[in-house]
């Protein structure tokens, strides 16, 4: 690491401990070109790519799958069914590979880690008043602190969008602080293991700019996140490839400005093999290759992983499977 990335980690780790900094800093980032960046992500959308580059693909997407249920009628057999279909996506052929994460709520956390234990497939769990992010700091914090002791090693949480469009930094950033912090840490804080990481929820659908998601990225960056994701699936604006592009771009800038990656994760109406690829294209051509891995990129999906099976066993047998052949979700 160089002086000169040591310095700007060190001056940017001090904004936190001002309203006025953190403030100055978000407003004084550079402003999004909304035609530009909707353009850009039209363009990479229309990319093509081969049969053989198709495959490697699929089975990237595939890993980066984060396999999703998040309702209220949600019951241990309905997860520990999905928990098994994250080992193995498609129980015919053993050399489909895992999911990255199956994402329950935290009451469901010990029926999928049953399933899931020793299988390398990561286990997130929702929690801070998903999907609002309206309740008290203590009670959010329990919430995470219960999901990370029944097992969980991936923590979503949701920013509280009132208090960001309400331009009180400096309280997300705090609450983001403090969530990392109950994650645990690698000296114990799980009990020997590491420190749960942190996804941090912008529901870009209700930051109204492609500013203030910038501005949003970098907050929950600058506050400690391990990932940054764009939506709870539970709004109707969700993941788009402009909003994903932003926020790769903010990822971008803030490894070259401090050494430290984040990861990216679109979540909510990503439900083809085609919308996927497109997000893998976008990822290779703004950030390159150190994201295409399921540690730095992933997708909040369910129906997702269908699809992508579908059209996998019609890349091996030159037939497509109903779409019935693997269990719904």
């Amino acid at each position: 690491m160089t002086a000169t990335t040591t310095s700007a980690r060190s001056d940017l780790s001090e904004l936190g401990r001002s309203e006025t900094a953190l403030r100055t800093f978000l407003h004084g980032l550079p402003g999004v070109d909304q035609v530009g960046a909707e353009q850009r992500a039209a363009q990479l959308g229309t990319r093509s790519i081969k049969t053989t580059a198709k495959a490697e693909a699929i089975d990237l997407a595939i890993g980066m799958v984060d396999l999703t249920t998040l309702e209220g009628a949600d019951t241990p057999g309905k997860v520990r069914a999905l928990s098994a279909k994250a080992r193995r996506p498609d129980p015919s052929d053993p050399s489909c590979p895992h999911v990255g994460a199956v994402c329950v709520y935290p009451s469901m956390v010990p029926y999928a880690a049953e399933v899931l234990a020793g299988s390398g497939v990561h286990l997130a769990s929702v929690a801070t008043a998903f999907p609002s992010g309206q309740a008290p700091l203590e009670v959010k914090l329990a919430d995470v602190r219960a999901a990370v002791a029944a097992g969980a090693d991936e923590i979503d949480m949701v920013i509280n969008r009132g208090a960001f469009l309400a331009g009180r930094y400096a309280e997300v950033h705090d609450e983001i602080k403090a969530v990392k912090e109950a994650c645990g840490s690698a000296d114990g804080g799980r009990q020997g293991r590491p420190a749960a990481h942190l996804k941090v929820i912008l529901e870009t659908g209700e930051l109204a700019t492609y500013d203030n998601v910038r501005r949003a990225s970098w907050l929950a960056m600058l506050a400690g996140g391990d990932f940054i994701k764009t939506s709870t699936g539970k709004v109707p604006v969700a993941a788009t490839l402009p909003v994903t592009l932003v926020m790769l771009e903010a990822v971008r800038d803030f490894r070259a400005a401090t050494g430290r990656q984040v990861g990216v994760k679109p979540a909510g109406g990503i439900k083809t093999t085609k919308d996927a690829i497109k997000y893998l294209v976008m990822v290779n051509e703004t950030v390159g290759a150190d994201w295409l891995s399921p540690d730095w990129f992933r997708f909040g999906a369910s129906s997702l992983l269908n699809d992508l099976l579908m059209q996998r066993t019609k890349l091996t047998t030159g037939v497509y499977a109903g779409p019935d052949y693997f269990t719904l979700d």
